[in-house]
């Protein structure tokens, strides 16, 4: 046999030996990387879910999935341990870069905190508590006001259709007489009816 014949298949076989040596290697990583995972740290399963990881067993991982909230996996469904930094960066929000972020207070979920002075005698706290009652007054005023105005829009409907269902049944009891009338009639001459 010639050496040219054989080159593409020594060819071949290389390619497939250099394919199943990095394919392994990964593996490999993937296999340590989850040997080395550590309660309290944060992964992504091969899912796309985030988790902390609570406990770790031979075959299996306890995951936090939410607050309170465990369930257990398969050590191979977890895709990558994160670094704290990349997991709170993804998860929480918080960017590991930005050195404002632990001094920049909560946005309010009102905006009457943020537009009112900070007095030096600290009456601003009794001064939104008392705004807060104001609105819960306000909003239970205007609550009531629309379901008087829902009920007696009720009531007037429904006595717009009491009248309307009487003229009706008055409307009917005429035609019917005179439908009587011309059934009886179409009879004797030998209506359709007749037959």
């Amino acid at each position: 046999m010639n050496i040219v014949t054989l080159l593409p298949f020594i060819v071949l076989i290389g390619a497939m030996f250099l394919m199943t040596r990095s394919a392994k290697n990964k593996q490999r990583q993937a296999q340590q990387m989850r040997n080395d995972m550590q309660p309290g740290s944060g992964v992504r399963t091969i899912g796309g879910m985030y988790a902390t990881v609570k406990e770790v067993h031979d075959d299996t991982v306890l995951l936090e999935v939410a607050p309170g909230v465990h369930a257990i996996y398969a050590k191979n469904s977890v895709g990558a341990v994160l670094s704290d930094a990349e997991y709170n960066h993804i998860v929480h929000g918080i960017d590991p870069d930005d050195e404002d972020a632990t001094d920049t207070p909560v946005v309010p979920d009102d905006a009457s905190s943020l537009t009112e002075s900070v007095d030096a005698d600290g009456d601003s706290a009794d001064k939104a508590v008392a705004l807060e009652k104001a609105d819960t007054v306000e909003k239970a005023d205007d609550a009531a006001e629309k379901t008087d105005a829902v009920e007696k829009t009720d009531a007037v409907e429904k006595a717009d259709e009491a009248d309307e269902a009487d003229v009706k049944k008055i409307d009917l009891g005429k035609d019917d007489t005179v439908a009587a009338a011309t059934s009886e009639d179409d009879k004797r001459d030998g209506g359709t009816d007749a037959k």
